[in-house]
């Protein structure tokens, strides 16, 4: 990962105790995070670097507070003069301070000058930048508590969460609004606010904002439909349509007449349901509309076919934060399996061009993919506009790679099929979302 350090001395004089003042620094776009150390002499005996020392009843002849505005001035955090190591980010911060997504500008550490030696003291500040920079996350995209009908907290999913080997997960309790600050924080896990827009006619994902509509969820009509799902697309939030199939609770309203980013494919145990949108989907894509796929377990308890991360959405992200990780799903850098331990898919026409990016076809034709984790007998096909060709069928345990030539404009994506019991049907083990090849 790349980073900048930036070292600032700052010598404050006798005359400043009481007050404070800033010290402003530049962060470049596409940070991640921000990290800082200060030092100084607070005690009568050499300096120290470790909040944890202890002073042995020695004099502080210095006490310099610590805080961090941003760009627009706001205060991020105050820690005062308990830690001298702390950091920032949008999916992780110290605490005391806020997660929030690393804009680029001047932003300022605040100094509280609380107590200043006679002679005056010098501070070192160190500041460590790391910028963004992509990696593949596994997360679960649908998920309640008991906030709604699941049986867990919001604390026991990212536990779940984490011994799955899940980096992320929304919660989207049916018509029960959550907002950023209630989210507990987690080490390793990622947790976005949503709520699924549940109704007679139909339920939707709004993920990542924390108040997506106004009022009540309940809607009688077309058009009081229509104003909720466009007051959420104007603050933000994504909208996934859901599980459009599924017996009771079909998507009964028309696609176009209402905005949303992705349509979830793949909800829970993949069955004919689940299915029937694979198909819808992949009509949408031959008719040439760019819809992104989701997928999410619908979790809300373990069953023998049900439990978090079934299906798992992969996710080619630039951070660890809700807003890059959402950014990628509304863009198609995902793919989906089976489970967290599912094979492995790199799909690419170079380094920038991933699964849900574009080319021009007579630019270029080909794109190459990976799959890892494959067992024997899987079916590894690529699927287009008009064809489904099986270009490889597993004889042993391994990976498989190869370089796909399109013979015409269209578009291309890549299922792993799988034989998961004896006796049943090859189903789905890896969908995912397609590269397009655009006509001149």
């Amino acid at each position: 990962m790349a980073e900048d350090t930036i070292y600032i001395d700052k010598f404050i004089e006798h005359e400043k105790q009481g007050t404070y003042f800033t010290i402003p620094f530049h962060v470049e776009s596409d940070a991640e995070s921000i990290e800082f150390k200060y030092q100084y002499a607070r005690f009568d005996l050499d300096e120290v670097w470790n909040d944890t020392y202890i002073a042995q009843n020695k004099p502080e002849i210095n006490i310099i507070d610590f805080g961090l505005l941003g760009p627009d001035g706001e205060q991020i955090g105050m820690s005062g003069s308990d830690r001298t190591t702390f950091f920032v980010s949008e999916a992780k911060s110290t605490p005391g301070y806020q997660t929030c997504p690393i804009l680029m500008g001047e932003w300022n550490i605040l100094v509280g000058a609380y107590k200043v030696e006679p002679d005056g003291i010098k501070v070192f500040y160190e500041i460590t930048i790391r910028y963004k920079v992509r990696r593949l996350l596994k997360g679960d995209l649908h998920t309640h508590t008991f906030a709604s009908d699941g049986v867990h907290s919001m604390q026991e999913l990212a536990w779940k969460a984490k011994r799955n080997g899940l980096d992320f997960v929304t919660i989207t309790d049916h018509n029960q609004m959550v907002s950023k600050a209630a989210l507990p924080q987690m080490e390793g896990v990622t947790l976005i606010p949503g709520v699924e827009w549940t109704h007679y006619q139909g339920h939707a994902n709004f993920l990542g904002v924390d108040k997506p509509f106004d009022g009540c969820f309940a809607t009688n009509s077309l058009e009081e439909t229509q104003k909720i799902f466009n007051t959420a697309h104007e603050r933000g939030a994504l909208i996934s349509i859901n599980h459009p199939f599924e017996d009771g609770c079909e998507f009964k309203f028309d696609f176009q007449s209402l905005p949303f980013d992705c349509l979830e494919i793949w909800n829970g145990p993949m069955r004919e349901s689940n299915l029937k949108a694979v198909g819808l989907w992949q009509a949408m894509l031959a008719a040439g509309k760019k819809i992104p796929a989701c997928a999410g377990s619908d979790y809300h308890r373990d069953t023998p076919f049900i439990f978090l991360g079934g299906p798992t959405t992969c996710v080619y992200a630039d951070s660890y934060g809700a807003s890059d990780i959402l950014a990628a799903l509304k863009a198609g850098h995902t793919y989906f399996i089976f489970a967290p331990n599912g094979p492995e898919l790199e799909m690419k026409v170079d380094d920038e061009t991933i699964l849900g990016d574009s080319v021009k076809w007579s630019d270029v034709n080909h794109f190459v993919f990976e799959i890892t984790n494959l067992l024997a007998g899987d079916k590894v096909r690529v699927v287009t506009g008009d064809n489904s060709l099986v270009v490889w069928d597993a004889p042993t345990n391994g990976s498989f790679k190869m370089t796909y030539t399109l013979d015409k404009p269209g578009f291309a994506r890549v299922e792993v099929l799988r034989a998961f019991l004896p006796g049943v049907p090859l189903l789905p083990a890896l969908i995912s979302n397609p590269i397009y090849f655009d006509p001149d």
